[in-house]
């Protein structure tokens, strides 16, 4: 994209509170109907700020990308909403907007509606990036069940004869979405079945609400290249249920599963459904601080033949000898393919197993796991269920408690109308 058609005011650091605040500094913007990308992220936007911008970016047709990660820093959870309403509603009148990108920024159960109407009508859409909102489970659902509803306004307008983009990516990491929201996620993205990329690391997601996921919402994601689930902890139980469905992701090029607990038991498990060759276009593979045992790494060698593309493993922190003869069998044909490729680099971080300084020695004891393993998928399912009820309660609760707010502020307001008229008539009469 040529930089006529990028409008930035990327990093700046500027607080914008009002139209005439911002109105010098979007003059180019104004002038310019060709462009394609903005970029406000690292400034800070009032509400009047973000209504004079609104009605600028309405008339951009051509806009594809919109980043406004970070633009609400410093300020009160009373103004985000409306402004934030006025950006993303000027938004849904651009039909080629296909990327919006709004991390960093705090949405949780307070500010999420402006979003969640936004992401449930805007049929454009491809590419999401929600990363860091702090939103917790609660909002989570919201904005889970808001893609959902997307997705029926998705198929129903190609029911039209309308020429609709799949929701391709999805990246919303570090935002606490824990198992009380994996039920809603799950139906999501059994809904966006053209799902292409998702990154939900560092969420907080237990083995249940993993599980959950895996076995009714990316068992239908048959289309999926990238899919990182870093940092939530899966254990024998999850590990078991990715086994059950890497086999659905023929296109699967990139699969981070890193620091997530799987286990001795579950890096077995999972390493044997890579042997069975569904997988012929994975590259990179990430499995490092699992507890992966030596029998998990032969496992994961003999798995190489029926994984021709795979060109780099994370095993950093797992239960292994450095020294192992599958290490060793790994490293040599991960060289080859890299020699094959004409890379001459030996330490490119594109290619090979990379460090392993962290190993821990092996342990033999993990009843914990086994257990686990044992457990009844129905148990795990009705406990995210029960998880979700209860997030979807603390929504009902806040809506509750809002309207009567407005009730109660509604009968303040006649009150004090009643009582100006009585003294009115008063000064009349008098």
């Amino acid at each position: 994209m040529s930089e006529s058609k990028i409008f930035s005011l990327e990093g700046k650091s500027l607080k914008l509170d009002t139209a005439e605040d911002i109105e010098p500094h979007i003059k180019a913007l104004k002038e310019n109907n060709d462009v394609e990308e903005v970029r406000f992220l690292g400034n800070t936007l009032g509400i009047g700020a973000s209504e004079a911008l609104a009605k600028v970016l309405e008339t951009k047709k051509k806009l594809q990308v919109a980043n406004f990660a970070d633009v609400f820093t410093g300020r009160l959870l009373s103004e985000i909403p409306q402004a934030l309403s006025a950006l993303l509603t000027s938004l849904l009148a651009l039909p080629n907007l296909y990327t919006v990108n709004l991390s960093d920024n705090a949405f949780g159960l307070n500010t999420q509606a402006p979003l969640v109407d936004f992401l449930s009508q805007h049929v454009p859409l491809r590419h999401l990036i929600l990363n860091n909102n702090g939103l917790g489970p609660a909002a989570g659902v919201l904005i889970a069940d808001a893609l959902t509803a997307l997705a029926e306004r998705k198929e129903a307008a190609r029911k039209e004869g309308k020429d609709v983009p799949n929701l391709e990516t999805v990246i919303c990491g570090r935002n606490r979405l824990e198992n009380g929201s994996m039920a809603a996620w799950a139906k999501s993205y059994a809904a966006h079945t053209g799902i292409k990329e998702v990154k939900m690391v560092q969420n907080g997601i237990r083995s249940e609400g993993i599980t959950h996921v895996l076995n009714h919402g990316f068992v239908h994601s048959t289309k999926i290249e990238t899919l990182d689930l870093q940092d939530n902890t899966f254990t024998a139980t999850g590990a078991k249920a990715l086994a059950n469905v890497v086999g659905n992701w023929p296109d699967i090029k990139e699969l981070g599963v890193g620091d997530c607990l799987l286990s001795g038991r579950g890096g077995i498990t999972f390493t044997n459904a890579l042997q069975k060759g569904k997988n012929a276009k994975l590259e990179i593979l990430r499995l490092e601080f699992n507890e992966i045992n030596a029998k998990g790494v032969a496992s994961l060698a003999a798995a190489l033949p029926k994984l021709p593309a795979l060109r780099r493993i994370e095993l950093e922190g797992n239960k292994f000898d450095a020294e192992d003869a599958s290490i060793e069998k790994l490293r040599e044909e991960l060289a080859k393919r890299r020699e094959a490729a004409g890379v001459e680099d030996e330490d490119d971080e594109n290619w090979g197993i990379g460090d392993l300084d962290e190993l821990e020695s092996e342990d033999e004891d993990e009843e914990d796991a086994e257990e686990e393993a044992k457990a009844g998928s129905d148990e795990e399912d009705e406990g995210v269920d029960v998880q979700e009820k209860a997030a979807r309660d603390i929504i009902a609760d806040q809506q509750a408690e809002e309207a009567n707010v407005s009730q109660k502020s509604d009968k303040d307001v006649d009150e004090l109308a009643d009582a100006l008229a009585k003294t009115e008539i008063k000064a009349k009469q008098g």
